[in-house]
């Protein structure tokens, strides 16, 4: 049996969860210009995710990281929505359902902080996560909400909590 744990981000974890990020756009072909492959905060995630009512979690498997997934309350969106952020899993942890326990960990976490809704940027390249979204009750919007600078993302969602 896989010892699957997931808590919040720790120093120690940039590293391994930047390449992560990275090698799950590459391997879809979603490494360019405007997503989070060249945003310089993916490098840093634990400084990033100290801004206030934002959290970020780590999965692992046999105390392995093997992806993550956190909240954000993105400029430019209304005051009761945060974005669904930066959810990437490594190939090897696909199909297990741990991108749908890291999805209910922001959920609850984003509850806890007052949202009301979870807003999500993506691109058709990473068309798994979209179904992913769909099937926990994200809806297409018709345009972007919040000033993410994310303009290699065209497919917007949201979601009420």
């Amino acid at each position: 049996m896989n010892d699957i744990h997931i808590r919040q981000i720790l120093p120690h974890d940039n590293a391994h969860i930047a390449t992560i990020i990275r090698n799950v756009l590459s391997e879809f072909g979603a490494n360019k210009p405007g997503t989070v492959y060249y945003d310089p905060t993916t490098d840093d995630l634990f400084s990033l995710f100290q801004h206030p009512n934002s959290c970020y979690f780590i999965a692992s498997i046999n105390d392995t990281i093997v992806g993550g997934s956190g909240i954000f309350p993105t400029a430019g969106l209304p005051e009761n929505c945060c974005e669904l952020v930066k959810l990437y899993l490594s190939k090897s942890a696909r199909g297990r359902g741990l991108g749908k326990l890291l999805m209910q960990e922001c959920f609850t976490k984003a509850k806890e902080m007052g949202f009301e809704k979870m807003y999500l940027e993506t691109m058709p390249e990473l068309n798994i996560a979209v179904g992913l979204y769909e099937q926990q009750g994200f809806s297409y919007l018709t345009g972007p909400m919040g000033k993410s600078g994310h303009f290699g993302c065209n497919i917007w969602m949201v979601k009420k909590l």
